[in-house]
């Protein structure tokens, strides 16, 4: 079984502003899919973008073999993180109202945004803090209540905590988390993607602190290996057309494996995200 969890076709790993100005762009998108199909892919699930690019992957994707998942635009709060590829609300009267018409126009999932980045130069500083406990209760709540899987962009140990509380299906990325909040991911039976390879395919290329970056590595690898030893499921989602990450990179299976995550754990990770989403 081969899969990528977390990919983004609007992106490239390269130039995040140019892929976005790109737009839906058939020839780009078969030649991505056709690298995936090569490679022994048979099932992407996407990040999301308001443009439509993974929504127009998905419709090409059976041409290649591929089962293909997108949430069409991930959701987030104005002003806080994702506004450059997703829909923002100002409330949760217009968040809620955004999950219908996901649901409507054919959304396999929601996206939610929860929380900032890393700062890869900095070991242990995130961009921003994740949004209010209640509020995160609320978004997941009310997804899950138009019957909806819930996919969080989550960072920070209490935002991701809060989130496995709420009943959040995949938490993605995962950066500083603690004992605690693995416990809950794991009593919660949340689905883990850290997508190692946003951090590991930094190293030695001269962009970030690469002190800062090999900390940051470790602390990931680290919590993988704890949440691993946990009974956590751990999928494998690359963050492919994040920087440094190219579409096909097959690199995450990698990361994982050296974090102690071994293939069969893996395949049942991706069986569970298979029926969620």
């Amino acid at each position: 079984m081969k899969a990528d969890c977390h990919i983004h076709m609007v992106l490239d790993g390269v130039q995040w502003r140019e892929s976005i100005a790109r737009g839906i762009n058939d020839d780009w998108i078969r030649r991505q899919l056709a690298a995936y199909q090569t490679l022994g892919y048979t099932w992407l699930r996407d990040g999301g973008d308001r443009w439509g690019v993974g929504a127009r992957a998905r419709q090409l994707a059976p041409e290649y073999g591929i089962t293909y998942r997108t949430p069409l635009s991930p959701l987030c709060r104005k002003g806080h993180y994702g506004g450059f590829i997703g829909t923002g609300y100002e409330d949760l009267t217009q968040y809620a109202r955004l999950v219908v018409q996901a649901r409507e126009h054919g959304a396999d999932f929601i996206k939610i945004m929860i929380s900032g980045l890393m700062d890869f130069d900095r070991f242990g500083v995130l961009t921003q803090p994740g949004l209010p406990e209640d509020e995160i209760q609320q978004l997941v709540h009310i997804a899950h209540e138009e019957g909806m899987s819930v996919m969080a962009h989550c960072n920070g140990a209490r935002t991701a905590q809060t989130a496995a509380s709420a009943g959040v299906d995949s938490i993605e990325h995962g950066a500083y988390l603690d004992e605690d909040a693995l416990q809950a991911m794991v009593q919660a039976h949340v689905v883990w993607v850290p997508t190692l390879s946003t951090i590991g395919n930094l190293l030695g290329k001269g962009r970030f602190q690469e002190d800062a970056v090999r900390k940051i590595l470790d602390c990931a690898m680290e919590n993988v290996a704890g949440f691993y030893e946990m009974g956590g499921l751990v999928a494998p989602g690359s963050d492919a057309g994040a920087w440094a990450v190219p579409h096909g990179c097959d690199t995450e299976e990698t990361w994982l494996k050296r974090a102690g995550v071994d293939k069969h754990r893996q395949d049942t990770a991706i069986r569970q995200l298979m029926q969620r989403f």
